[in-house]
């Protein structure tokens, strides 16, 4: 298809949406049917999934079903079961299920890559061509409500996809600076017709003010996520452990970590780091090699995903995040939560809106695995400063408690329940795509 004739249809698809927008914005001025806050649908990527990400949104979708139905909208289904429970009053259901028999015509259009998630979604390479219809059909079935989206290309597909009386929030879970320069235009072309656009972190709301500028969502608000409520008791700080968590890949930083703990283990032959988290088999592979070249086996151990992560953390004294970038970092507040001190990387954006250096752990310069090194030994040879800054860190994970952080979304959607329909779709390209 030449690229006159995929512009036509573009065009021509977008007129037929604007139309069909139209017709609902009307009825739903006569009948009132905008506004409504008391269905919510979060729509995730793999709900059965493990990950800071599914973590928190399960987190959040607990607290909103207290007094809302709420639906959690998997997009792809992979395992049988879920990795981390369905909280009460949470429906849970998916577009593209894995694990059920296929049909001819999802077993065909699996075959092609999506068209709807940019290339650039680190996700693009796990959804297809059935995947897009799948998505764009239940968007288009909604009828009032609220609908949630937790990444980029999810955000962009609400924006254009879902009718007019379906209040839209987009939300990010990673940095602005981290999404490639073709994401970025994306975003600034599309994010405007969301209703709101939520960040975790004031550095990455002003980031976005500046991206879109007047083209911004009519709310854009920094909401951070709430600290979840674990398993296992306040650390006693007593156990010579030190623990990391995350998946093993190139942005958490293990590869530098397993180099700071090389210095940590001359002069403390006795401590111990856990990593947990798992990755494929590769990078797995990698980081163990790695950890037997530096001549560390024994003294680093891949512990794999686990369900408990609370009960873990209780068992450590200190947590320590080798990140390149994060998000938020909810794995700080998770260790916090536990009374246990965290020595961080500076980087970009969470951890400095978290961590108050000296007061509830340490920010040591990034990328730095001596100085990373240097923070780590600080804690274990002054037993003193690791138990004052643990007990500052429960106090700081009191902040983000889910009542308190509850709040802010009962706000927002309070908000948002008074603002009129969204504009029509503007005919412009989503890059790649097809629409």
């Amino acid at each position: 298809m030449t690229g006159k004739i995929r512009g036509s249809v573009r065009r021509a698809a977008l007129w037929s949406l604007r139309r069909l927008n139209d017709r609902r914005a009307r009825r739903a001025s006569a009948t009132g049917a905008g506004g409504d806050t008391g269905t919510v649908r979060i729509l995730l990527h793999h709900a059965y999934g493990m990950g800071g990400t599914i973590r928190t949104v399960l987190n959040l979708a607990g607290y909103l079903a207290r007094e809302r139905d709420v639906e959690i909208v998997s997009v792809v289904r992979t395992a049988e079961e879920p990795f981390l429970p369905i909280p009460p009053g949470v429906r849970v259901s998916f577009l593209d299920d894995r694990v059920a028999a296929r049909g001819p015509a999802a077993r065909l259009l699996s075959r092609f890559p999506s068209r709807l998630v940019p290339e650039q979604e680190n996700i693009h390479h796990t959804v297809s061509l059935w995947t897009d219809l799948r998505l764009i059909r239940r968007l288009r079935a909604m009828r009032g409500g609220v609908v949630i989206t937790t990444r980029p290309g999810y955000n962009l597909a609400a924006a254009l996809f879902a009718p007019p009386e379906v209040i839209t929030i987009g939300q990010e879970h990673v940095a602005l600076q981290v999404h490639k320069p073709e994401m970025r235009r994306l975003i600034r072309r599309r994010y405007g017709r969301l209703d709101a656009f939520v960040t975790l972190t004031e550095a990455d709301l002003e980031q976005y003010a500046g991206l879109l500028e007047a083209d911004a969502p009519r709310r854009l608000v920094r909401v951070p996520n709430a600290v979840p409520r674990l398993a296992g008791d306040v650390s006693r700080l007593e156990e010579k452990v030190a623990v990391a968590i995350g998946r093993v890949v190139h942005a958490k930083g293990f590869d530098r970590l397993v180099k700071a703990w090389r210095q940590v283990a001359q002069a403390h032959p006795d401590w111990i780091l856990r990593i947990y988290g798992g990755g494929t088999p590769e990078r797995e592979q990698r980081l163990r090699d790695q950890i037997e070249e530096a001549g560390l086996t024994g003294r680093v151990l891949l512990m794999g995903s686990s369900r408990e992560i609370g009960v873990e953390l209780a068992k450590a004294s200190i947590y320590v995040v080798s990140s390149r970038y994060e998000g938020f970092g909810m794995t700080i507040l998770e260790a916090m939560s536990k009374g246990v001190p965290v020595v961080s990387f500076d980087c970009p954006h969470g951890p400095r809106e978290i961590i108050t250096h000296e007061h509830d752990g340490l920010l040591v310069g990034a990328g730095k695995a001596g100085a990373l090194a240097g923070g780590i030994r600080r804690l274990i040879e002054d037993e003193e400063l690791r138990r004052t800054l643990g007990g500052n860190a429960l106090r700081t994970a009191a902040r983000y408690d889910l009542d308190a952080v509850g709040a802010r979304w009962d706000a927002l959607l309070a908000d948002l329940s008074g603002l009129s329909s969204r504009p029509d779709p503007q005919p412009c390209s989503l890059g790649t795509p097809v629409f």
